[in-house]
């Protein structure tokens, strides 16, 4: 079936493949409203792994998702075979992938998809009917990405935030956690974590704990704000760092919550405070106020994809080629990052003008 516009194609069946992980997937849902709005009626189901799953099972706009056992099927022969057999009894008609990986892009050519969107970066996207070309070293949002290829679809530039409605059962879930702990507003959320996916660890990320926990305090005071810490189960270190830092009491909920409870929690929160994380992009995405630090990944294309979030930068040289590349570069936040007053005095004023809108 050859590529015609949207006014002329019209699948009935749609599958979205963005596997891994939690804050790629989350700033595909920029993509999946974009999607939403040209084929209304259609079908759309989200290929996702297990790691990202629970961050978007409650998205309104997808009628499902095909999960996999697998978050990166392309490491592995039987993973990537497997998903093709999932494609095939999916009997899609249009493929739309958000992926940089040649083989997932064999996957849907393989799974007979007669139309095939996807990014072809490097010349990885030969597979594709569609392949929407990028260069790795121009500086583009990851959500932008994104939009291009569903953008490719109508023959028009698209514009979506990145989104994910709280649910309704995560917000009465969180609610009940609070009053069970005694926790009343206002109250700040921090996660000092992040930097580590399925085939992924970039502990760089994070900020330091010790300056994580002088801007808590300081801010805990200066709102007479309660504070929440948070984190997987593999962040009780940083977060017990963070916690013995402190000059006054916090809550550590580790390995606690679930994704869609985050996103509630942070909701609720005064200001959710992160690093460059999943759980941060969950929290932007969930519409709340959010503060993000970055240092060895690039705003530009790493940010929240939404209007209302703070990034605390300081301006570096970073190399070309996104995420991947930001692992190769020595990073020292003392030398290279935003320094503690410097962030405190970006909040403050962040913060001010949320009070105002």
């Amino acid at each position: 079936m050859p590529f015609s516009p949207v006014g002329q194609f019209m699948p009935r069946r749609i599958v979205l493949l963005r596997t891994c992980c939690i804050g790629d997937v989350v700033l595909a849902t920029a993509a999946l409203s974009a999607l939403r709005a040209q084929f209304p009626q259609a079908q759309i189901h989200w290929a996702v792994g297990s790691w990202s799953a629970p961050a978007i099972a409650h998205h309104p706009q997808h009628d499902g998702l095909l999960l996999l056992r697998d978050d990166l099927p392309q490491r592995s022969p039987r993973a990537l075979w497997r998903l093709v057999r999932q494609l095939r009894a999916g009997r899609y008609e249009l493929a739309v992938s958000l992926s940089r990986s040649t083989w997932l892009a064999m996957a849907t050519a393989l799974a007979r998809i007669p139309v095939r969107a996807g990014i072809d970066s490097g010349g990885r996207g030969f597979a594709y009917t569609v392949p929407v070309a990028i260069d790795p070293a121009d500086e583009l949002h990851e959500a932008q990405i994104y939009l291009k290829v569903v953008g490719a679809l109508c023959g028009r530039e698209l514009h979506a935030e990145a989104n994910l409605p709280v649910d309704a059962g995560a917000r009465a879930s969180v609610r009940a956690r609070l009053r069970a702990a005694g926790i009343g507003a206002p109250f700040i959320v921090a996660h000092p974590g992040g930097g580590s996916n399925p085939g992924t660890t970039l502990a760089s990320k994070r900020y330091p704990p010790a300056q994580l926990a002088g801007i808590l305090a300081a801010l805990a005071a200066e709102y007479r704000a309660e504070l929440l810490l948070i984190g997987g189960a593999g962040d009780a270190t940083l977060v017990a760092a963070v916690a013995d830092a402190l000059p006054l009491p916090a809550t550590a909920l580790v390995g606690e919550l679930s994704l869609p409870e985050v996103g509630a929690l942070a909701r609720q929160a005064l200001v959710y405070i992160g690093n460059d994380s999943g759980l941060t992009h969950l929290a932007a995405a969930s519409a709340a106020r959010t503060v993000m630090f970055m240092g060895p990944t690039n705003p530009v294309r790493y940010a929240p994809f939404t209007a209302d979030h703070l990034v605390l930068w300081q301006p570096a040289a970073l190399p070309a080629g996104g995420a991947r590349s930001a692992g190769n570069r020595a990073w020292d936040w003392r030398r290279d990052g935003i320094e503690p007053e410097a962030a405190l005095e970006q909040i403050r004023a962040y913060m001010a003008r949320a009070r105002q809108r």
